[in-house]
């Protein structure tokens, strides 16, 4: 039998790294019983942390054509390939995943999505039928609405980008739907607003006490009151 060659460390200096939600830890990580499961559910942060595009998502195939990680859950190919569709089942099962089926010239494939704002809107996005195939294998879908980059919402109207501000807005894409963002600077802007705080005020308070969708389509003079009145006072210039 051929002896394991052991790890031998972490290098000295900078080394990229894989943000990983403090959430995964507390709540999923004690949940997962499945050795499978858990070496995917790493895996989806780590590959989905590298992949560029608004449209980040996993396929079967990609993950089976990785041969380090699957030789990692079987170095028998059949039996990697089946414990591959069982961990993909029970991350679905479990939320971490959403999965989407999609219909093909060639046939039906699902794609995987980590469960986050970005992921949910993406299969809302997909289940409204906002996509299209572009007929390139290694992205073989896009969505019909492209949502303007944040770095660009910002510029156009809150005001000149900072990398401060490019770091919190970073944080803010991760944390919230892009609709949500969107709305509201588009708060900030009605109110004549110009400030990242004041934006992040008005999403953290939908965060907290859940959004009502019909402040939008009710009495456009009390939905705007309150975001001038009480803790949003504070950013208002008088």
């Amino acid at each position: 039998m051929k002896a394991q060659k052991g790890f031998p460390g972490f290098p000295a200096g900078k080394l990229r790294t894989t943000p990983i939600p403090n959430l995964f830890y507390s709540e999923l990580l004690p949940a997962i019983d499945h050795l499978g499961e858990l070496k995917l559910t790493l895996y989806a942060f780590w590959v989905l942390a590298q992949k560029e595009g608004r449209l980040q998502y996993l396929r079967q195939s990609d993950i089976a054509g990785d041969e380090i990680f699957m030789q990692g859950l079987d170095p028998r190919e059949q039996e990697s390939q089946e414990i591959l569709a069982d961990a993909l089942e029970r991350a679905v099962a479990r939320g971490t995943f959403l999965k989407a089926t999609l219909t093909f010239a060639d046939g039906e494939e699902a794609l995987y999505f980590l469960n986050t704002p970005k992921g949910r809107a993406a299969i809302e996005g997909i289940e409204c039928g906002d996509w299209n195939p572009t007929g390139s294998e290694e992205h073989p879908v896009e969505l019909k609405i492209e949502r303007p980059n944040i770095f660009v919402l910002y510029e156009q109207n809150i005001g000149a980008l900072t990398p401060m501000i490019a770091d919190r807005l970073r944080e803010a894409e991760e944390t919230y739907p892009a609709t949500w963002i969107e709305d509201a600077m588009r708060i900030a802007v009605e109110n004549n607003v110009r400030k990242w705080r004041y934006v992040e005020a008005i999403l953290n308070d939908w965060d907290k006490r859940g959004r009502d969708e019909r402040e939008n389509r009710g009495d456009s003079e009390k939905a705007r009151r309150r975001y001038v009145e009480g803790d949003f006072s504070d950013f208002i210039e008088r």
